[in-house]
């Protein structure tokens, strides 16, 4: 049996990465290490969530692109922008340029961050749809347009990218629900990444889990705190 969980082992974290370059392997690990560390600062409410966070969706644009896989790659360019509004914000609403403080969302935010979950169910489908196209090259050439090349991967990562456009936001306006939804989204991709053969990925992932876990229970308890 302990051979046999070994072997299963090998194949969803070692085999994958056998035909990888060194580079690729560097950067993926480069890029789970400031992933995790972008979340270790956002519990702290430090503002340092930013820069850790924009070079590891930065590096991933890079990853997932050369990996074909365009959806993925346009959620972390779309990580990328968030952050640095969320930046800007974070800066402005900061005594001290490094710590901010945090509440619960309003009715009118949840009502917002529902829309914005409908609306990137929409636009991730469609950029699912047009895929073919843009496999491509953006040619039309030999191609049927649709969603019939989706696995349940695919389908996985449309929902979980919704959810995390809408933690994103939440985090942005440095409200305590944005941990719910990076709890629930986090979850998912853990066996979604073993699937796409990232193995580094699904162990950051793992990671955020927890650690978001964590930051909603911080979040909440500095609330309480300062209620007192």
């Amino acid at each position: 049996m302990f051979i046999f969980d070994l072997m299963n082992l090998y194949d969803l974290f070692v085999k994958p990465y056998e035909t990888y370059t060194t580079l690729q392997i560097f950067l993926e690990a480069f890029a789970a290490i400031f992933g995790i560390l972008s979340v270790y600062f956002s519990i702290k409410k430090n503002i340092w969530v930013y820069p850790t966070g924009i070079i590891s969706t930065l590096i991933y644009v890079y990853i997932l692109f050369n990996f074909g896989l365009l959806g993925d790659c346009m959620i972390n360019v779309y990580y990328t922008v968030m952050s640095i509004y969320g930046w800007i914000l974070w800066a402005k609403n900061s005594n001290d340029h490094i710590h901010v403080e945090v509440s619960w969302a309003s009715k009118k935010e949840w009502f917002y961050g529902i829309l914005l979950f409908a609306l990137s169910l929409i636009l991730v489908t469609v950029v699912y749809y047009y895929k073919p196209f843009i496999d491509n090259q953006f040619s039309m050439r030999n191609i049927r347009l649709g969603l019939y090349h989706l696995d349940w991967g695919n389908w996985l990562d449309v929902v979980t990218t919704s959810i995390f456009l809408v933690g994103m936001w939440f985090m942005a306006k440095r409200r305590v629900e944005n941990w719910i939804f990076w709890i629930i989204g986090d979850f998912i991709c853990i066996p979604m990444m073993i699937y796409k053969g990232l193995g580094i990925t699904s162990v950051q992932y793992l990671v955020f889990t927890i650690m978001a876990i964590q930051g909603f229970i911080t979040w909440k308890k500095s609330l309480r705190t300062k209620s007192t």
